[in-house]
């Protein structure tokens, strides 16, 4: 038998009258330690330094909030919104952060797990803490950001890469592109000819052949750094290779490639 509407909204008042009261609490105290905030609309909310571990925000919209110095450990952040939120210094260790926004957002001096942002995304964060990412969320990440043409920020993740697993000769010949597509072609040659080092120590020679003639190329050749880069003058075109370089971080596909 249906409930009379009135009757159904009777049983609800309770429920979002308890939200509400959370809501309010946080907003006016900055304090609302294990509060339910579920889908809240927290877009630019004011919230430097609140306490709100074990906070429940799974899918709030936190969206350019402030948030520096917040002690979120413990939160549920899965699938939350926090697209240029301010989150320097905040404290997320314990947060579950699946599925989460936090593009363009302020991680600087942020503490968190390490890994804790492989199942987020985080393309444009500032301030990424060392140990956010796996070697290869980064390394795949800075594909990403190659594929949009984003070449400095592409070999700011793949120098991170390198910095995870130095003996990763798929990262160090990224990199070589990334610098290459800057009209770097002096930097992108080392980088070519490190790759090629680590490919033949893993067995892999006519890759390294490859990645030494291009590398020498490059120094013969150098052009003025304008930014234009040298694409399909070497390798085959750099758009292609990044295509083909993100699955082999993932698949890890043993030493002779890694």
């Amino acid at each position: 038998m249906l409930r009379p509407l009135a009757t159904l909204l009777l049983l609800a008042t309770p429920i979002a009258a308890a939200e509400l009261q959370d809501l309010q609490k946080l907003l006016e105290d900055k304090s609302c330690q294990g509060c339910e905030l579920n889908d809240a609309d927290l877009v630019h909310a004011e919230l430097s330094g609140a306490q709100l571990q074990q906070a429940q925000l799974q899918g709030a919209n936190l969206s350019r909030a402030t948030l520096r110095g917040a002690d979120l450990r413990n939160a549920d952040l899965r699938q939350a919104v926090l697209l240029g939120a301010d989150l320097s210094r905040a404290d997320l260790r314990g947060a579950q952060l699946s599925g989460s926004d936090l593009r363009q957002s302020d991680l600087t001096g942020a503490k968190l797990d390490p890994g804790a942002l492989s199942t987020s995304h985080w393309q444009g964060a500032q301030g990424v803490p060392a140990g956010a990412n796996s070697y290869a969320d980064l390394h795949n990440s800075g594909v990403e950001e190659a594929l949009k043409g984003r070449h400095p920020e592409a070999e700011q993740r793949f120098s991170a890469a390198i910095g995870r697993r130095p003996q990763a000769a798929i990262s160090w010949l990224a990199r070589g592109i990334a610098r290459g597509e800057q009209g770097r072609e002096l930097e992108a040659a080392a980088d070519l000819q490190q790759a090629g080092r680590l490919y033949r120590q893993g067995g892999n020679d006519d890759l390294a052949d490859q990645l030494d003639k291009a590398a020498q190329q490059l120094r013969d050749n150098p052009k003025k750094p304008n930014g234009n880069g040298w694409g399909s003058a070497i390798l085959g075109g750099a758009a292609g290779l990044f295509k083909q370089l993100a699955p082999y971080a993932l698949k890890l596909m043993g030493p002779g490639l890694l």
